[in-house]
C-alpha cells in the first residue's frame, strides 16, 4: 500500500473514533492533557525497541507514536487551531529552511543547523540562551541540553577531568550534609551531583539518558540472575540475605564478563 493511502486511512479512523455520536466513548472524552502522557510513553517504547534492535517491534511502536501525532492534530482541528496537514507542512518547511545546502544549493557550513534554530527562537521571542529548553523533558536529558546550550556561549568546563574534579567537590558537599540529614539539603546536593554527571556524559560524547537506560537494563538483567540462582537453592532474596545476594551478583557479573559484557 502507498504511504499516502495508509495515512489517509489512519486519519479517517481517528476522525471516526472522535465522532461525537458514533465514536469511542473513551476517545471522545480525551484532550491534549490526558493524551500527552501516552505520547511520552510511546516515544520511550520506540527508544526501547531500537535499543533491543527489535525491527518488527519498532514498526509497531512507530505506528503507536504516529497515532499520537494524529490524535493531537485531530484535537487541534476540532478546536479550530490547526490540522494534520499543517503539522506536516510545518516540519517540511522547517527541514527545507534548515538544510539550504541540500535544497537551495548553498554551501554546507559548520553550525548551520544551530544558527537556524537560534533564528527561529528569536523569531518566537524566546529570550535567553536557555529559554527554549523544554521544562517537560526528563530531568537528566534536560540537564544535558541546558549544559550543552550554555557551552555554546562559552560557559563550560575545559575537559572531562575538570568535570570529574567538580564531581569530587559535589561529593564532598553531600558527605558534609549527611550528618544533618536535612532532606531539602540532601536533595539539593544529590541534584548537583546528577547535573554534574550529565555534564560529564556530554564532555565524553555520551547521552546520559542512554547511559542510564543501559545501566537500568544491566541491573535488571543481573538481579534476575540473582533471583534465579537463589531460587535454584530454594531461597528468595529476602530469605537468603545480603551476603548470598552479593555472591550471586558477583557470579552474574563474572558470567557476563566472560561473555563479553562489562559493568559494575
Amino acid at each position: 500500500m502507498h504511504a499516502e493511502t495508509e495515512l489517509r486511512r489512519l486519519l479517517t479512523i481517528m476522525a471516526a473514533l472522535r465522532d461525537p455520536e458514533t465514536g469511542c466513548p473513551w476517545d471522545r472524552t480525551q484532550d491534549f492533557a490526558t493524551i500527552a502522557p501516552y505520547t511520552i510513553e510511546e516515544a520511550y517504547e520506540v527508544a526501547d525497541a531500537i535499543a533491543r534492535e527489535d525491527m518488527p517491534g519498532l514498526a509497531d511502536e512507530l505506528g503507536d507514536l504516529l497515532f499520537q501525532v494524529v490524535y493531537h492534530a485531530r484535537l487541534a482541528e476540532e478546536a479550530g487551531h490547526f490540522a494534520f496537514a499543517d503539522v506536516a507542512r510545518t516540519i517540511s518547511d522547517k527541514m527545507i529552511r534548515r538544510h539550504p545546502h541540500v535544497f537551495a544549493n548553498a554551501p554546507a557550513e559548520a553550525g548551520l543547523w544551530e544558527r537556524g534554530k537560534e533564528a527561529e527562537r528569536a523569531a518566537r521571542g524566546a529570550e535567553g540562551t536557555l529559554a527554549s529548553v523544554p521544562e517537560a523533558l526528563p530531568a537528566l536529558a534536560r540537564a544535558h541540553k541546558l549544559s550543552a546550550r550554555a557551552a555554546r556561549v562559552g560557559f563550560d568546563w575545559p575537559d572531562a577531568e575538570a568535570v570529574l574534579a567538580k564531581l569530587d567537590e559535589e561529593t564532598a558537599e553531600l558527605r558534609a550534609e549527611l550528618a544533618n540529614a536535612d532532606p531539602a539539603r540532601l536533595e539539593d546536593e544529590v541534584g548537583d551531583m546528577l547535573f554534574v554527571l550529565a555534564n560529564l556524559a556530554r564532555k565524553l560524547g555520551l547521552d546520559p539518558e542512554t547511559a542510564l537506560r543501559r545501566a537500568n537494563r544491566k541491573f535488571t538483567r543481573r538481579f534476575a540472575a540473582v533471583e534465579t540462582t537463589l531460587a535454584a537453592a530454594g531461597a528468595t532474596p529476602k530469605e537468603a540475605g545480603l551476603a548470598a545476594m552479593e555472591a550471586a551478583w558477583a557470579a552474574a557479573k563474572a558470567a557476563e564478563r566472560d561473555g563479553g559484557e562489562s559493568g559494575r
